[in-house]
């Protein structure tokens, strides 16, 4: 028993106690994404401490060195401190232009004060350079770096100049930047995504079917797979049967695919279950498409359906002064007018009866 108990405690003994990261450096990570990709950056923040021009070209070495440990002879920087820097994408990206697969990497920097090498490697577990393996790299770029006024105590990792496909990540400390541009194909990985979740409980609703033709139509993209969505969102089996979002998203992908006089029966024949609002609106984007007869043709239908509401009077006002006819716009402004549900409203239609007064275009 005895001894039982002392090989026991023996190897407890070997499972080392939490502390913080030696050297006073901090652990730190930081997560962002871009358009779907997660990209996550894990590192070890080490500080100035009172070395300011001691950091660059000295503390960070350029370019490869043998750092006298390890069986790497020629390693570059760790990108921070301990254990060596890893990014990580959840789709495949772009870095610098350079195409890069999803994947957990080792970073580091052969730092040079005109011009850094960026390495991704694919051996994201060992600790620091030490260890460091050029055949291991799955890609390498260069960059510039910038110098700043202000110096940096800690080292970090930031995002910036953020668009819906790209950012910027840059390493800053001291008085040094040095960015890489990461680039994410969002089209692709939106489309792949609607098609995953389709095939789930999502794609038991007709909402989710007409969301994903919908942001197609917005994008221009994909526009044969959209009309397939927007069958499925306005099928009997789906619940999108009555529905006029539904139908007029599969419209929309109709136009986009130069089937206009389908795209137009479709939207005829739906105005009969489209409640006041949604009839409006479709009146509205027709003369956001320059289309103004057929414009007036669904306020006409509108106003019919809902007559004398400050919505329908408002819609044959831009109607008939879309197509020319101010006088009869004029006619219901005037109708409209003491009709209007607020301040802004009346201001909006006092407006509109100037510019008509005048012979001028309300739209």
């Amino acid at each position: 028993m005895a001894t039982v108990l002392f090989i026991s405690i023996y190897a407890f003994s070997q499972i080392p106690l939490t502390v913080s990261p030696s050297g006073g450096n901090k652990k730190a990570s930081v997560t962002e994404r871009i358009g779907l990709t997660d990209v996550t950056i894990h590192y070890d923040r080490p500080g100035v401490k009172g070395r300011e021009g001691k950091i660059w070209g000295q503390l960070v070495h350029a370019g490869f060195i043998d750092q006298g440990f390890g069986n790497s002879k020629s390693a570059p920087w760790r990108a921070g401190a301990n254990e060596n820097t890893t990014f990580e994408f959840s789709t495949p990206v772009k870095i610098e232009g350079q195409d890069l697969p999803a994947g957990k990497y080792g970073f580091f920097i052969a730092y040079d004060p005109q011009e850094c090498t960026l390495i991704f490697s694919k051996n994201s577990t060992s600790w620091g350079s030490y260890f460091y393996n050029d055949k291991e790299d799955a890609l390498r770029v260069k960059v510039k770096p910038s110098t700043l006024d202000k110096s940096v105590e800690w080292l970090k990792y930031e995002f910036m100049n953020e668009t819906e496909n790209s950012a910027t990540v840059a390493l800053v400390w001291e008085k040094l930047m040095i960015p890489v541009k990461i680039e994410v194909d969002y089209v692709t990985a939106q489309l792949e995504s609607f098609r995953k979740e389709l095939r789930t409980e999502k794609g038991f609703i007709w909402e989710s079917w007409n969301q994903a033709a919908a942001w197609c139509v917005q994008l221009n993209v994909n526009l044969d797979e959209a009309l397939l969505w927007a069958d499925s969102a306005t099928s009997q089996n789906f619940g999108g049967d009555r529905s006029f979002l539904a139908w007029s998203t599969k419209a929309q992908v109709l136009e986009k695919l130069n089937r206009t006089a389908e795209a137009d029966s479709i939207m005829k024949k739906t105005t009969a279950f489209a409640n006041m609002n949604e009839i409006h609106q479709y009146g509205r984007q027709l003369l956001q498409q320059k289309k103004t007869k057929e414009a007036l043709d669904i306020f006409k239908i509108n106003f019919q359906k809902h007559p004398n509401q400050f919505t329908t009077l408002m819609g044959l006002v831009r109607g008939y002064s879309a197509n020319g006819d101010y006088k009869n716009a004029l006619k219901y402004a005037n109708q409209a007018l003491p009709l209007a549900p607020d301040n802004n409203n009346k201001n909006n239609v006092t407006t509109m009866i100037e510019k008509l007064k005048a012979g001028k275009d309300v739209n």
